[in-house]
């Protein structure tokens, strides 16, 4: 995470307290004393002085960043003229795995069900058309 430039990679991933102190290249109980946090607010307002992170709904939750905002803090705050904010891709974990697994066989269920219900439907429809002929 260089800075060699002023691009910043476009991501919809949100980076860590630790690739905010890689990226940043400083110490994380200094990345803590930038970060806009507040005790007695979860969310507190943005603030232009301060590193903003994302929205949390626990106070519990880590500290997550948008590249963006680690940039512009970089650039307005820190004063670093060039900055380049990289997100990799975490690797594939056992947690995804196992739901990449529980949503396939979900869709293989949809599609028995819905293989069911079409010939339930086309059951009933003969069924019914015997009986008219018998009757």
């Amino acid at each position: 995470m260089g800075y060699t430039n002023e691009e910043v990679v476009a991501s919809d991933a949100l980076i860590s307290i630790d690739d905010v102190q890689r990226a940043l290249n400083r110490s994380r109980a200094s990345v803590y004393r930038y970060t806009n946090t507040d005790p007695r607010n979860l969310n507190p307002p943005f603030n232009a002085r301060k590193l903003n992170p994302e929205y949390r709904s626990d106070q519990k939750e880590a500290l997550l960043f948008h590249p963006n905002e680690v940039a512009r803090f970089a650039r307005d705050v820190l004063r670093i003229k060039e900055v380049t904010v990289e997100v990799l891709n975490s690797p594939y974990s056992a947690t995804q795995q196992l739901l990449s697994t529980i949503l396939e066989e979900l869709r293989d269920i949809r599609v028995l069900l819905s293989e069911s219900s079409s010939n339930s439907t086309t059951d009933l429809n003969s069924r019914r058309d015997l009986k008219r002929n018998v009757a």
